[in-house]
C-alpha cells in the first residue's frame, strides 16, 4: 500500500490547506499509513479545485518517482504538471468538473452508482458520517459525495484523524468509494477535454487498484 514517495515534498503544507472540508486533528501514524494518507489527500486536493502555480512546480519534483506502477504514475503526473500553466489547468479543471450548465464528467457516487444526483448513496454517507461524528467544515455546499471529499475522509482515516472502531476504514472504503471511484478516475484517462488530469486519472485508477487489493489481502488474511 505504500505509495512510493512522501507526497508532503510534492504538495508541501500551505497551498491547498483552504480545500479542507473535513476538520482534522493531528495524530502519529507510520510511514506507509503517512504515505496513504499523503496520497488520499493529494487527490483531494486535485478533484476539489484546480491547483496555483505553486502547488504545480511542487507537483514537478514527482518526476522522479520509483519504477513501480504507482511510482511511474506520480512520474508522469510530474511530468504533466511541469509543462502546464495553472491559467490552462483552470479552464480545464471548469470544463471537466463544472462546465455551461454541467462538466464532462461528475464525480460524486450517487450519479456513478444511480445516473441521478442525490439519492441513496449519498444519504447513506451522510449516515456513516454522522455515525462517525465526521462533520464537513463550513462554507462548502458540494454534496458530501463528492470524491474529492471521500478522498479526504479517507486521508483522516489513514492518518488517524478520525476515532473509528477497528474495520471502519476498510467498511468506509468498500461502501462508499470501491464501487465507483477507479471507474470514476478511468473515466478521467479517457475525458475528451482531459490533458494534465488524464495524469490525475491514471494515478488515482492506479492508487485505487493498490487500496482494492490490499483490504481485500486483509479480508483474507482475517477470514
Amino acid at each position: 500500500m505504500n505509495p512510493d514517495l512522501p507526497l508532503d515534498q510534492a504538495y508541501g503544507s500551505s497551498d491547498g490547506a483552504d480545500a479542507s472540508i473535513i476538520d482534522f486533528d493531528g495524530a502519529d501514524l507510520d510511514d506507509i499509513d503517512q504515505a496513504r494518507a499523503d496520497e488520499y489527500a493529494l487527490f483531494a486536493l486535485l478533484l476539489l479545485k484546480p491547483p496555483d502555480s505553486g502547488f504545480l512546480t511542487r507537483l514537478a519534483r514527482l518526476q522522479d518517482s520509483s519504477d513501480t506502477p504507482l511510482g511511474r504514475a506520480h512520474a508522469a503526473l510530474g511530468r504533466a504538471a511541469a509543462c502546464t500553466c495553472a491559467d490552462d489547468i483552470n479552464r480545464e479543471y471548469f470544463e471537466l468538473f463544472i462546465g455551461v450548465g454541467r462538466g464532462e464528467l461528475l464525480p460524486y457516487a450517487s450519479y456513478y452508482l444511480t445516473g441521478f444526483l442525490n439519492e441513496r448513496p449519498l444519504a447513506r454517507l451522510r449516515q456513516d458520517m454522522m455515525r462517525l461524528g465526521i462533520e464537513r467544515a463550513a462554507g462548502h455546499c458540494d454534496p458530501e459525495d463528492h470524491l474529492g471529499t471521500l478522498c479526504e475522509i479517507m486521508s483522516g482515516f489513514a492518518s488517524i484523524h478520525f476515532e473509528a472502531a477497528a474495520g471502519e476504514e476498510k467498511a468506509f472504503f468498500e461502501r462508499h468509494l470501491a464501487p465507483w471511484a477507479g471507474r470514476f478516475f478511468g473515466d478521467l484517462e479517457s475525458a475528451k477535454t482531459a490533458k494534465f488530469y488524464r495524469s490525475v486519472g491514471v494515478a488515482g485508477r492506479t492508487f485505487i487498484d493498490i487500496e482494492t487489493e490490499a483490504f481485500a489481502m486483509e479480508t483474507r488474511r482475517s477470514a
